[in-house]
């Protein structure tokens, strides 16, 4: 089992998580979304974690083809920005949890990084933080989006036991 702890002030910030293989595909089917929320479901069940081996979140790089745009990012939407559509040139690697198993995360203040229509995009970069403060996760929770917590994986860290 693993733990993940902040890196600037060593804070276990999730309980006991097993590594899943792979990351899982998220439910796409409009009809299993939250009816009140209108989120997805989790794209990692609680109490697993898997890594993402795609890049994550800001910076982002004008796609090439324009005409036949993807997600900014894995399991995301289309972002479009004043150059055209965008994809994530972020950092690959984040460890991908359920965003209820590290509950003591808080936004950011004056909620930075975290717009979206029902909750946070997760495009904008790192919008969740370490109770001592620092910056660490990214939490995409909006109603168009996936359900899910990416903690970065230079600003957190693993303790297996």
């Amino acid at each position: 089992m693993t733990v993940f702890l902040c890196s600037k002030c060593g804070t276990v910030i999730t309980p006991e998580l097993a590594e899943q293989a792979a990351v899982p595909d998220p439910a796409d089917d409009e009809h299993d979304r939250d009816k009140e929320t209108h989120r997805a479901p989790a794209t990692v069940p609680r109490g697993r974690y898997a890594i993402d081996p795609e890049p994550w979140g800001p910076p982002y790089v004008v796609q090439d083809d324009q005409g036949d745009p993807k997600p900014a990012q894995p399991r995301g939407p289309l972002v479009c920005r004043e150059e055209g559509f965008v994809i994530s040139a972020g950092v690959p690697g984040t460890v991908l949890i359920h965003p209820e198993d590290a509950p003591d995360l808080q936004p950011l203040p004056n909620w930075e990084n975290g717009t979206g229509c029902c909750g946070p995009t997760g495009d904008e970069g790192i919008n969740r933080a370490c109770p001592c403060g620092a910056p660490i996760a990214t939490l995409a929770a909006d109603c168009f989006g996936p359900y899910e917590l990416h903690l970065d994986p230079v600003r957190t860290y693993a303790f297996f036991q």
